[in-house]
Formats: C-alpha cells, structure tokens, sequence
C-alpha cells in the first residue's frame, strides 16, 4: 500500500529556479528556499496556500535551519546565521578554492550541529565537500572528494547521517557519535541508476525519503537501504521533501526549472499531497 494517500497540487503558483531545502517546523509550518535566487519562504504546505518571503540575500542560500530567533544558513561560499539585521558569517570555507563554489544543501542534527555540503559550479568530481558546524560557531570541513552533496538528514536517534553525490547516484551513510560529531567510514545505502539522488529527510518510521533528479519521483527506503516505494511526482527535477509530524499528514515537495528549455505545468512549483506516514519537526541549531 502506497503512502502517498491523495493527489499532487501546487502550495503556489510562482516557480522556482533552484527551490530547495524544504524542512518542516511544527506549528510554523515548512521552509524552504529557491537557491540561486537567494530567497527563503515560509508556508502552511496547504493546497494554494502561497508563501510568504522571509528573507533575501545576495547570495545563493541553500538550506536553513532554526537557530534562537532566526537562522543558520548554507549560503554563498559558507555560514551564517541571519536575523533581521542581516547575515552574520560564521566562516566561508568554499572561498578561496581551485574552482568557484558554493554552499548547497544542509540540515541541523538532533545535538545542536549544522551540517552542510559545498559543489562546484562546474561540477568539477570531487571538488566539493560537507561541513560541519559546533554549536560553539566554530566550523570544520569533514568530508572532501564530493562532486553535489545533497540532502545531509539525520536518523531519528542521531546516530546516522545520510549523505547523497548526485552526479555518482549514490546515497551512502555514516555513523554519527551524537556526543562528538565524529562520522564513521561511509558505508554504501543506495544507488540510483535512472537519475540523480537530490534532497533527503526522515520520517518518523526511521525511512529515508530522497527526491530523484531528473527522473520524476521520489524514493523511499527501509532503514536498512530496501527500496520500499517509488512515488511519482509531477515534476521533473524534484529537488527536496518534507513531511509534517501531525495528522493530517502532508508532504511538501520542492522543485526546479533550472536546464529545462519548456517546463511543464508544476515544474519549479512546491507541490503537496496527502500521506499515510508522519515526518519529524527540523531540529535547531545551538
């Protein structure tokens, strides 16, 4: 039996470049972002809920997550935490490299930790690399020899950090000491042969979600790497995908019409549709 229980529609009409990053707040419902754009938004996830722009930068913002009042943010060549008055970097390790970067998609882990993931704009192999940033602000690349880390998500103990490299089609996972921050050797979870593994989340059943670049569909897998369902999307770059924590559930998905000469009716929309599985709030940062 499927988990998705109803039919696909779009939160807004406008579509994004880049959407990404969709994560799912509680009572304040799901963010997200349309990278290359710089732009953040908040929604219900509603059907034709729209969304409401929270911040704009100057830069590309990959992923945010709660921090306080505002936000620890994946943007342009680094971190920073955004408020009100602005962004505050933190440090900008993806400045500076052989090849021009920039910050991609990221997700705070249950201890307080940001983890984010830095590519090439050329997409140069194994020039990219993830981060990780200590509740104390200080900031450590961890992992090198990526090409598009996508999707960090964290399993519901915090012991378990999935990580995707789009353009290999692999997912692979570490083990994660929830009082160190330390990731253990990768071990393989998944290969996706017809498209690219893009964002990822967990829901409350322990199952990995991943949004399927370029093949118009999402995957979901057993803790253990089954393949338990595939769900078509109608778009065809979904790029991340969140799910609420309370009945009725939902799922958002974000998307992108970036490379594409004649996007069809929701590409680069957030779509949303009903499912039969909770997801689990975004955890916060500090």
């Amino acid at each position: 039996m499927s988990v998705l229980q109803g039919d696909w529609e779009a939160v807004d009409d406008r579509r994004c470049e880049l959407g990404e990053g969709a994560r799912f707040l509680g009572d304040q419902g799901f963010v997200l972002v349309d990278l290359l754009d710089g732009r953040l938004y908040s929604t219900s996830g509603q059907p034709r809920a729209g969304m409401r722009l929270e911040h704009h930068l100057d830069v590309p913002l990959g992923a945010v997550a709660p921090s306080g009042d505002g936000w620890i943010a994946a943007a342009g060549e680094g971190v920073a935490v955004l408020s009100d008055d602005g962004p505050r970097w933190l440090a900008e390790p993806a400045a500076g490299r052989s090849v021009p970067m920039r910050m991609n998609d990221g997700v705070a882990d249950p201890a307080g930790r940001f983890w984010a993931g830095a590519m090439p704009y050329d997409d140069v192999p194994g020039a990219g690399f993830l981060l990780r940033v200590d509740r104390d602000g200080s900031v450590d690349v961890v992992l090198e020899g990526l090409t598009i880390p996508n999707g960090p998500a964290i399993s519901p103990d915090g012991r378990r950090l999935y990580l995707s490299d789009t353009p290999t089609g692999r997912i692979r996972v570490h083990a994660l000491d929830p009082q160190t921050g330390e990731l253990g050797a990768a071990s393989d979870f998944a290969h996706v042969e017809d498209g690219g593994p893009d964002g990822m989340t967990v829901d409350a059943e322990g199952c990995l979600w991943s949004a399927i670049w370029g093949a118009g569909r999402l995957h979901r897998y057993a803790p253990d790497g089954t393949l338990v369902e595939q769900i078509p999307v109608p778009v065809r770059q979904p790029t991340s995908i969140a799910l609420s924590d309370a009945a009725p559930y939902r799922v958002i998905v974000t998307s992108a019409t970036h490379g594409l000469d004649e996007p069809a009716d929701h590409d680069g929309r957030v779509i949303t549709a009903p499912v039969a599985v909770a997801g689990l709030r975004a955890c916060s940062f500090g």
